[in-house]
């Protein structure tokens, strides 16, 4: 099962959600998203438990209390949905074109 944990502290580590949620159950993985420029906590993570009932009983258990000074979120993740990390469609071709200049080319000045 995997579980989101949003609203977390930019200080939480992937080893925090691992020791926050192991009282629930067996933990397959814990990761905290981070920027990959900065490498700093984007304040969210997703927890994978291999046993659905454990993953509930942490959801439960683990919504709404505090982890180092903020009061998590915690439920089931859901699917990535097609193209959800593409930001939209793009438009235009190569060039910037603007104020009607033709692109490719210099415009008329």
């Amino acid at each position: 099962m995997n579980i989101y944990v949003g609203n977390l502290s930019y200080s939480v580590t992937s080893d925090d959600l691992r020791k926050a949620f192991e009282p629930f159950g067996a933990v397959s993985t814990a990761n905290v998203v981070t920027d990959k420029f900065t490498n700093q906590s984007k304040g969210f993570g997703f927890v994978e438990m291999s046993n659905k009932a454990e993953g509930e009983a942490a959801i439960k258990g683990l919504d709404g209390v505090d982890l180092k000074g903020r009061s998590v979120r915690v439920n089931e993740a859901r699917p990535r949905t097609e193209g959800s990390s593409s930001g939209g469609p793009r438009r235009g071709g190569p060039g910037g074109g603007g104020a009607g200049a033709p692109s490719g080319g210099r415009g008329r000045f």
